[in-house]
């Protein structure tokens, strides 16, 4: 009991510094986690952590792959499905492949466990690669590919994972079952993946608490992760397919208020998944390296050095081989203008950082086979998991800015700020339209119209005088409507910061309670929010 309260703390305590200190520093937090894990790992007197591999995949997988398929831009994967596809499904088999012949011929271990690494080891966490690539101003369709990419190559990892462990415990095992079973998994976990997604797409329909929404959000990964492997098909694409659903029908089946504070909650919980994954395999370090015993350290760098290394090549190699391929045999107008360049295609070779799903599927190996004895290598896939996680994310992580800046592969801003910018004109032309449909209704005042249609008859001025649709009448007066815009904010920002300040002295002279105190805040915080910028 005391060990696992301290363990407790450390998880929170480390998640919530080395978070800190990756925005002291202004690098992704992945970055800081894996560093922090190893040295966690380190620190004398920390107790030892034994997971139960069964609890690994269940409770740490479901979770982080609804959050990624929640957000994930349905029309940019549809855009984009056959890259993905043969990222998802190509290189992953390719990956596989060549790290099993590594892991065989250099490693020495029994080829269903070399494939079992090339299994852990082929999926991408694109975390850390895409925060970066946002912050730097990477192009929009090379950050949703690696999304896509990411979401996806998780279901052909595990199912190759799934059958190399059984091979390895002692199941029998044979090439043409295996195949069928993969698109078996597949179809039967996209199939139930859409079922669960529509079933739960139906109830919040008809929900408007948020809590119960909250509660439902939570539930909707597990909801869809279970039933699929209870019934032997692929639970992983059953929750993409089902995050993928419901987030793209969130804007009609969700109210308001579960929609801002659902978004809040799934990001906390994939930085607190990511954090308890990387801090416990640092915790685990000593037990790895204890099991490493008799192996001299020098093979063991050896042999992870050789897995990072195919990893990487395997990436590259492939990308330009299958581009070249597809270049050749479609030569139609509409793909050649959607052709990435050469220096595209190199950032998109160096982002493909490993992370939380390959930690999870090397702590979810069997102890033991099914004859009782230990599972041969078994410490040694984990150190070349977390070795290859360390050399991905740190490495490639801390040069990929530079990387990006380098090869000029930066989208221009202006394609989404005219996109953001015509929604905006939209949204504002639609809001007049209803008030002039509502104008007439016995509930409404002339008054309140009036003073609501100036409102969005500014707002739809401003946008058109930035879209150059409009000149600006008052351009020599003030600096124009831009200006006033400004100063108009910047006037409410002071009033709402005065009332807080007034709600907070009225709580403390105990006039108020902190519930009233943080329902009022919540009110001036969403009126605050809607200030364009």
């Amino acid at each position: 009991m005391g060990n696992l309260q301290i363990v407790i703390a450390a998880l929170f305590v480390s998640a919530a510094g080395l978070n800190a200190l990756a925005n002291w520093l202004n690098v992704p937090y992945p970055i800081p986690l894996v560093l922090g894990g190893l040295l966690l790992g380190l620190v004398p007197g920390i107790p030892d952590v034994q997971l139960d591999p069964d609890l690994v995949l269940l409770v740490f997988l479901p979770p982080l792959l609804y959050s990624s398929a929640f957000f994930a831009d349905l029309r940019a994967l549809r855009a984009d499905a056959r890259v993905i596809s043969l990222q998802a499904v190509g290189l992953v088999l390719v990956t596989i492949g060549s790290v099993a012949v590594i892991g065989h011929e250099l490693m020495d271990l029994p080829w269903a466990m070399a494939f079992a690494l090339g299994a852990i080891v082929s999926p991408t966490d694109p975390a850390a690669a895409t925060a970066i690539m946002r912050r730097v101003g990477a192009p929009r369709r090379l950050v949703n590919i690696l999304e896509g990419e990411s979401l996806f190559n998780d279901a052909t990892a595990l199912v190759a994972y799934k059958v190399a462990v059984a091979a390895a415990v002692g199941a029998t095992v044979s090439a043409a079952a295996t195949v069928g079973d993969f698109f078996l998994e597949a179809g039967g976990g996209i199939a139930i993946g859409f079922a669960i997604g529509w079933v739960i797409a139906q109830v919040r329909r008809r929900t408007t608490d948020v809590n119960t929404e909250l509660t439902i959000s939570l539930f909707s990964a597990y909801g869809a992760f279970v039933p699929a492997s209870e019934l032997g098909v692929s639970g992983v694409l059953a929750v993409v397919t089902c995050g993928v659903y419901i987030g793209f029908r969130a804007p009609e089946i969700a109210t308001p208020e579960s929609r801002m504070q659902a978004e809040a909650l799934w990001q906390l919980i994939a930085f607190l998944l990511n954090a308890t994954l990387f801090i416990l395999i640092g915790l685990q370090l000593p037990s790895i390296v204890d099991g490493l015993h008799g192996i001299p350290a020098a093979e063991v760098l050896r042999d992870a050095a050789a897995v990072c290394a195919a990893v990487i090549a395997t990436r590259f190699a492939y990308n330009f081989f299958v581009t070249a391929v597809i270049r050749t045999l479609d030569r139609r107008d509409s793909q050649r203008a959607r052709r990435a360049s050469w220096q595209t295609r190199i950032v998109g070779g160096w982002s493909g950082m490993r992370g939380a799903v390959s930690l999870a599927a090397a702590l979810a190996l069997p102890l033991t086979t099914h004859d009782g004895d230990p599972l041969p290598g078994r410490a040694l896939i984990l150190f070349t998991t977390f070795a290859l996680i360390l050399v991905t994310v740190v490495g490639e992580g801390l040069t990929l800015p530079w990387l990006i800046r380098k090869l000029g592969v930066v989208e221009d801003p202006a394609e989404e700020e005219a996109e953001e910018l015509h929604a905006r004109l939209a949204i504002a032309s639609a809001a007049l339209e209803r008030i002039d449909d509502l104008a007439d209704e016995d509930w409404t005042r002339e008054e309140t119209v009036n003073r609501v249609r100036q409102l969005y008859e500014f707002r739809r001025r401003r946008f058109k005088i930035r879209a150059g649709k409009l000149e600006d009448p008052e351009q020599d007066l003030d600096g124009g409507t831009e200006e006033r815009s400004r100063r108009y904010q910047r006037l409410l920002h002071e009033i709402y910061a005065a009332q807080r300040d007034a709600l907070v002295r009225l709580r403390d002279e105990r006039a108020i309670s902190s519930e009233v105190l943080r329902r009022i805040e919540r009110e001036i915080d969403l009126e605050e929010s809607r200030l364009e910028v």
